[in-house]
């Protein structure tokens, strides 16, 4: 009768201590929920832009076409170093997972040993273990969630990755092309020039002319090479630079593209244009959820945990007999508790908790950046189409101007100097528009990946 008494007594005791435990709940802000309140504000104000000349695309590298651009793309996504980093985290990350996964599953090992007694005799011990933790709090399982949730934000960086990559190549590219489209300009500014000083030498000669106007013919002709060397180096820079991006140390062939391709203005689908669409938007959204799992499962680390284990053991005087003729077998149920370990499981549930807030606020930099982004993306876009349509205008002003001093300086009403004027304010037109046109393309390009368009899954 004590016995039963000890026994229903020990029962309830424990389950007055489960269900005391039960009702413990960790008390921390839902920066889940908020995040999803501050993202319908941010997409808010990005379905309130208002651009023209939209166009529906799904991927980066639908922006523009070019077979020259799309191999450069496909060589930078098998062998640059960066990308490459980012793919074995994603394979780190997913044996994490499956490491934590394990937690929830029972262990098994088993032993088996000899002892030589006295030289005499040997007795052989053969055993198998199986133990397995109750997960009665889901602690496990939160640890198991929220490393699955780690992995899939492993994933989208290396979405990411891959869309920064291919934008990076893709401007590198415009940018090799509008290096190479100077340096043309540079090389027809030279030749006129050099053409100019020539005739202004002959003219000196002939006693038409000044020493000074000779001097200034000379002193634009150097400066218009020194230019030229200079735009020179500023090709090799931006091929060193693509192919640095492509994993190598240099381009095997050079750029051969002379004009800029289409480079459409994208949209995707306004106004269901997403803003978690961006991958870095979603993985810095995971991150909340992950450290809101990882604070669960360390707050439920300071309650009592509940396991199960079972032995089978046997023991003989030959390998044989050890193999469990008879064995002896055991089944033990624990329950522990930390008791006093000086608030260090306390202060690892607060650090946790810390982390919640600190993904949150750095969900919150993410989304105020992607908004930033698209809309200096869009301020650019319409600044650089009133900039190229001024240009363009002033353009043919200026081809007109040239035209009416030629006619002039033929006639004997314009000088010399007049006609060099026309023709340097024409020539530092055309190289400005040039400018702005690579500045445009290469802001498209900005946009996309400001929109969260990504590549094609290889």
């Amino acid at each position: 009768m004590h016995r039963s008494l000890s026994k229903l007594t020990v029962t309830l005791s424990l389950a007055s201590l489960l269900t005391a435990c039960a009702n413990i709940a960790p008390e921390r802000h839902d920066y889940q929920s908020e995040a999803g309140s501050i993202t319908q504000d941010a997409q808010q104000q990005v379905e309130n832009l208002e651009l023209s000349g939209l166009q529906q695309t799904v991927l980066l590298t639908d922006l523009m076409q070019s077979q020259e651009l799309s191999s450069l793309v496909e060589q930078a996504l098998t062998a640059n170093p960066s990308l490459q980093k980012s793919r074995l985290a994603v394979e780190s990350s997913t044996w994490s997972a499956r490491q934590a996964g394990a937690g929830q599953l029972p262990t098994a090992s088993a032993s088996l040993s000899a002892t030589e007694d006295d030289g005499t005799s040997t007795t052989y011990k053969a055993g198998i273990n199986v133990s397995w933790e109750i997960d009665i709090w889901q602690r496990l399982a939160d640890s198991n969630a929220a490393a699955d949730v780690s992995l899939a934000m492993e994933k989208l960086t290396y979405d990411g990755a891959r869309a920064s990559l291919v934008g990076n190549v893709m401007k590198r590219w415009l940018g090799l092309v509008a290096a190479n489209r100077a340096h043309a300009i540079q090389q027809q500014r030279l030749a006129l020039l050099e053409k100019n000083e020539n005739l202004i030498i002959a003219r000196y000669r002939n006693g038409l002319g000044t020493l000074s106007g000779l001097d200034n013919a000379r002193t634009q002709t150097s400066q218009a090479k020194a230019t030229l060397a200079e735009y020179a180096e500023e090709i090799a820079i931006q091929e060193r630079a693509l192919a640095l991006l492509l994993g190598r140390n240099s381009l095997s062939e050079p750029i051969v593209a002379a004009a800029y391709p289409l480079v459409i203005l994208p949209i995707v689908a306004l106004p269901e244009q997403n803003l978690e669409q961006r991958p870095d938007v979603q993985a810095a959204r995971l991150a909340i959820k992950a450290a809101d799992l990882n604070a669960d499962a360390t707050f439920k680390n300071r309650l009592p945990s509940f396991s199960l284990s079972a032995a089978l053991n046997d023991s003989g005087t030959s390998f044989s007999d050890a193999l469990f003729v008879s064995p002896i077998w055991s089944l033990v149920a624990q329950l522990s508790a930390p008791i006093y370990e000086g608030g260090k499981r306390k202060a690892q549930s607060e650090i946790a908790n810390i982390a919640v807030a600190q993904r949150y606020q750095e969900y919150r930099d993410t989304l105020l950046t992607a908004v930033n982004e698209i809309n200096n993306s869009v301020g650019q876009e319409k600044v650089l189409s009133a900039r190229i349509g001024h240009t363009t205008s002033a353009i043919a002003t200026a081809e007109s101007d040239l035209r009416l001093t030629e006619q002039q300086y033929r006639s004997g009403l314009s000088s010399l100097t007049d006609l060099i004027s026309a023709q340097q304010t024409l020539f530092d037109l055309q190289a400005q528009l040039d400018t702005l046109h690579y500045q445009q393309l290469s802001n498209r390009i900005d946009l996309g990946l400001a929109l969260g368009l990504g590549i094609a899954q290889s």
